[in-house]
């Protein structure tokens, strides 16, 4: 019974390993790949650029710049009502805010 049970539950894995090599098909690229994606980064580059500058940045600093606050008056709440005051996530905070503000200047260097 046990035997039949496994029988089974083979027969169906290879039913469906056989069905997935039917079903697929290999994508070949045409041509050199690799220079097409860089031609395409080279045309895009300023308007990624300033899009990342002007928009993705300082939505993140935003964000970062609240959540820094905010932590900042709950662990001031904490205090009071501990006695100690817990500056870790104040911190890393502050210095993810930091490194956002800054990012600008070097990161397209670095990429």
């Amino acid at each position: 019974m046990v035997k039949r049970k496994y029988l089974k539950v083979l027969l169906c894995i290879v039913l469906a390993v056989m069905t997935a090599f039917v079903i697929t098909e290999s994508a070949y690229a045409a041509g050199d790949v690799s220079t097409a994606i860089e031609k395409t980064w080279k045309t895009a580059q300023t308007q990624v650029k300033n899009v990342v500058n002007n928009v993705v940045f300082p939505v993140i600093d935003m964000i970062l710049a609240i959540l820094f606050f905010v932590k900042l008056g709950t662990a001031y709440f904490d205090y009071r009502k501990h006695g100690q005051f817990e500056f870790t996530a104040p911190a890393i905070l502050f210095a993810c805010l930091i490194f956002t503000l800054t990012a600008p200047l070097y990161i397209w260097s670095v990429l």
